[in-house]
């Protein structure tokens, strides 16, 4: 298994994950065509054998159709055998209850996964 790195764009966030366990998003989510994008991310998931696993999400903005591809990707990481911890850090922008939200609604929704939440104070 090799490395996934994909760079942001406006539209998609930047992708680095590794294939030791550490998993980062980061950008803004509303790509034309959301299954093609988040595809590789979740086969990524899918067949990732490390232990333990941190997913970084640093999200500004996420369109609904990358909200539900977003939970798809964290699901299929909880449900994987090999993971025995899955842990999730989830930024979100002062005042953004939005995003926070989402993160909430996904920590419901999983099993395994523990989430820690992260204010990034905007700066005036």
């Amino acid at each position: 298994m090799k490395n996934l790195i994909i760079a942001p764009t406006s539209s998609t966030p930047a992708i680095n994950f590794r294939k030791e366990g550490r998993l980062l998003i980061e950008g803004r989510s509303l790509p034309e065509d959301t299954a093609k994008f988040f595809s590789p991310l979740i086969d990524f998931a899918r067949h990732i054998t490390a232990a333990d696993v941190k997913v970084t999400v640093k999200l500004e903005y996420l369109n609904s159709s990358s909200t539900k591809k977003l939970l798809e990707l964290l699901n299929v990481l909880d449900v994987n055998r090999q993971i025995n911890s899955l842990s999730v850090e989830w930024y979100f922008e002062q005042e953004d209850e939005d995003i926070l939200e989402s993160g909430q609604i996904f920590e419901e929704l999983l099993r395994k996964a523990s989430f820690r939440y992260h204010e990034i104070k905007i700066a005036a």
